[in-house]
């Protein structure tokens, strides 16, 4: 058994490793095919490397984006080491370092320089990239790290943060290459956020009310697949044909709902199922660690 769960962690990390890989193509192609040339900005660290970037671009030293955003997020990894996990630092690491990387390695190439073009494309790509890096357990450094630190010690929520960071990167945008870029650049972020949130199906979360005759055998196999809470409300009384049914209720991610359903079905096929979307929970919620 022991050997198995080697095998598979094994497997586990060599996927992450794969991820960062894509992560770090994908956000160097966003980067030098379509940011740079359009003048838009990325949001979070990204962004701040590549307006340092930009700032000495005619100084007697030109501070490139790749390398601004290993400099930048360096502290965080270290912070990231100690008081966050090893594991967590060490993949947010390997991705960081492969992009900048990729993004040094990678000339700027000009497909278009329609800023608008090059948000929304230059967007797409990174939050995919971005999305499927949150879905694998890897973080892309910069704001993940903050605002997992700020969580823990105020009440300052991660979407606080962003939107504050987020603000001051378009009002460089528009000081710098002016205010319609800096409009582009407010398109791009929106749909970094959207394409993130399509991917990284974690944080979506579905409160779920099944009803059956069979609620031992189907809390027991959703609890073999999922680490899940359930509530049991015995004895509900159907009003169509006035039989006692029981109601099973529970809150998973969006990520774990097929894992759901194949312990429905399995335990019992012929339950009712309803679904609905949950924009907040309050209490004991399981997070799997990072």
């Amino acid at each position: 058994m022991e050997e198995i769960q080697r095998i598979i962690e094994r497997h586990r990390y060599i996927g992450r490793l794969g991820t960062a890989i894509v992560y770090a193509v994908l956000v160097a192609t966003a980067v030098n095919l379509f940011w740079t040339p359009g003048h838009i900005y990325s949001s979070g660290i990204t962004g701040l490397a590549q307006l340092i970037s930009t700032l000495t671009l005619h100084a007697p030293v030109h501070l490139g984006t790749g390398l601004m955003l290993f400099v930048i997020n360096s502290p965080l990894f270290i912070v990231a080491w100690f008081k966050i996990s090893h594991r967590f630092a060490f993949f947010t690491l390997t991705a960081v370092g492969l992009s900048s990387i990729m993004i040094h390695l990678f000339h700027p190439v000009a497909i278009t320089n329609d800023p608008l073009i090059c948000s929304i494309f230059g967007a797409v790509l990174n939050g995919c990239g971005t999305g499927l890096c949150l879905r694998y357990g890897i973080s892309t450094g910069g704001l993940d790290i903050i605002g997992i630190l700020m969580q823990r010690k105020t009440t300052m929520k991660m979407g606080t943060i962003n939107v504050a960071f987020n603000i001051f990167i378009v009002m460089a945008a528009g000081f710098v290459f002016g205010w319609p870029n800096a409009l582009d650049t407010t398109i791009g972020l929106v749909i970094n956020a959207r394409m993130i949130d399509l991917i990284y199906t974690r944080q979506q979360l579905r409160q779920v009310m099944i009803v059956t005759d069979k609620p031992d055998e189907v809390a027991k196999e959703i609890q073999h697949h999922l680490r899940r809470g359930i509530t049991v409300v015995r004895n509900a009384e159907g009003v169509y044909r006035h039989s006692h049914e029981n109601i099973l209720f529970t809150v998973v991610t969006v990520y774990e709902l097929y894992a759901l359903r194949d312990a429905i079905g399995k335990s019992d096929p012929h339950a009712f199922v309803s679904m609905t979307e949950a924009t907040a929970v309050v209490g004991n919620f399981y997070e799997p660690k990072r």
